[in-house]
């Protein structure tokens, strides 16, 4: 089934780091943004390199992004995908990330998982090649090669360096 992806990128001109999903989950398209699942472990990652509460509200986690300088988005605008399986995906379209990179200040992209990677790669390997392209291990319940400990202390070493307080 042709699904198009349900809302927008979360930035600002002052985000340093995009984070960037592959396709929303079944979960995610119902309730309108990024990582609904509730065993999905992104907003727990962000939880603790943060060390802060992220309440279970849109407008709160939107907030919590900008304030910490993240942008948030997916590869893919539209695709064929059987329920949330990003094995399933084809013929997929990609977003236009070079909005995101062009009007904003990002310093480093980062790939949750390896989805997300091989299609940032497919889609935009020639069009934005100044910025760090990272592939971070995925955030989803079916990567449990990773707990959240060990996804949070990668995450955290790589994220950090690029999420410092510029110097003055």
């Amino acid at each position: 089934m042709r699904v198009i992806h349900p809302f927008s990128s979360v930035y600002n001109e002052q985000s340093k780091i995009l984070i960037l999903g592959s396709f929303p989950s079944v979960k995610s398209r119902e309730i309108c943004f990024y990582y609904g699942h509730p065993q999905n472990r992104f907003w727990k990652i962000l939880e603790n390199i943060f060390n802060q509460k992220i309440k279970n509200d849109i407008n709160y986690k939107k907030d919590f992004l900008i304030k910490n300088n993240i942008a948030l988005w997916d590869v893919i605008k539209t695709c064929e995908i059987i329920n949330s399986s990003d094995s399933s995906i084809k013929n997929a379209v990609p977003n236009n990330i070079e909005k995101v990179v062009n009007s904003s200040n990002i310093k480093a992209i980062f790939c949750n998982g390896n989805t997300s990677y091989k299609l940032f790669n497919k889609f935009f390997k020639d069009k934005i090649n100044n910025i760090p392209i990272i592939c971070l291990p995925s955030s989803s319940p079916a990567n449990a090669k990773y707990s959240l400990e060990e996804l949070t202390t990668i995450w955290k070493k790589e994220i950090n360096q690029y999420l410092k307080k510029d110097e003055k």
